[in-house]
C-alpha cells in the first residue's frame, strides 16, 4: 500500500474506532518505511481532529469517542517506539485540568489526546481542580504549558486568578485557556497567553507557545 493510502486508512480507523484496522495499518506503515512521526499526526491525530470536530457539532458521541481514542492509542503503540530520535528530543509537559466547580471534560481528554499524538507530556489533574493544584503541579513538574477547562460561566471566573499565580510562581509558563464560554477577547483579559476554540487547534496553539517560550 502506498503512504497516502496507508495515511489515509489511519485516519479513517481512527473515526470508525477500528482498533484491528488502526493497528493493522500502523504495523504496515513500518513495513512500508512512512515516517513514524507523520503516521501519528497525518493519519491518527487527523482522524482524532475530525472526531472532535463532529462532537463539537454534536454528530458524535462519548461513547464513538473512546473507541476512537482506543483505535489511536492502538495505532500509536505501535508507531511510537519507530519516532526519530529528532522527533522525540525531551518531551514539553503540559498541564491541563478542568477548573474549580466544574466537570465538563470530554473537552479536556479529546484535547489531552490531540497533544499526546503530538508528543507533549501531558499531566492530566482531571476535573473540578483546586486552583492551587495547578500553580503547584506546574512549579513542581516545571510545565511549560498549563492548559485550563470551562464549560460554565459560573467555573470560567476562577481562571484569572490562577494564571495570575502561575505567572508570580512560575513566570516562564505559559497558559492557555478554552472551552464553550471563553474567546480570544476573554481569554485576553484573563491574561492567558493562548486560547483555543477546540481539541485540533490546541495543539498548535501549544506548539506557538512553545517556540515563543523556547
Amino acid at each position: 500500500m502506498e503512504k497516502e493510502g496507508i495515511l489515509k486508512g489511519l485516519t479513517e480507523a481512527t473515526i470508525a474506532g477500528d482498533v484491528e484496522k488502526a493497528t493493522s495499518l500502523a504495523n504496515e506503515a513500518i513495513k512500508a518505511g512512512v515516517d513514524a512521526y507523520e503516521a501519528i499526526m497525518d493519519g491518527c491525530a487527523r482522524g482524532m481532529s475530525i472526531v472532535s470536530e463532529k462532537y463539537e457539532k454534536g454528530e458524535m458521541y462519548v461513547p464513538e469517542i473512546l473507541c476512537s481514542a482506543e483505535a489511536m492509542y492502538a495505532a500509536m503503540d505501535i508507531l511510537r517506539p519507530h519516532l526519530k530520535a529528532e522527533r522525540v528530543g525531551a518531551p514539553k509537559k503540559v498541564v491541563l485540568g478542568v477548573v474549580r466547580g466544574d466537570i465538563h471534560d470530554i473537552g479536556k481528554n479529546l484535547v489531552k489526546l490531540m497533544m499526546e499524538a503530538a508528543g507533549f507530556q501531558v499531566i492530566d489533574l482531571g476535573r473540578d481542580v483546586p486552583s492551587e493544584k495547578f500553580v503547584d503541579v506546574s512549579v513542581k513538574e516545571g510545565a511549560e504549558i498549563v492548559g485550563l477547562s470551562s464549560l460554565m460561566t459560573t467555573s470560567m471566573v476562577v481562571m484569572p486568578e490562577v494564571i495570575r499565580e502561575i505567572k508570580k510562581k512560575s513566570p516562564k509558563t505559559a497558559t492557555m485557556v478554552g472551552g464553550g464560554p471563553l474567546s480570544p477577547e476573554l481569554a485576553k483579559a484573563y491574561g492567558a497567553d493562548g486560547y483555543a476554540k477546540d481539541a485540533s487547534q490546541a495543539v498548535k496553539v501549544a506548539k506557538s507557545l512553545i517556540s515563543g517560550v523556547a
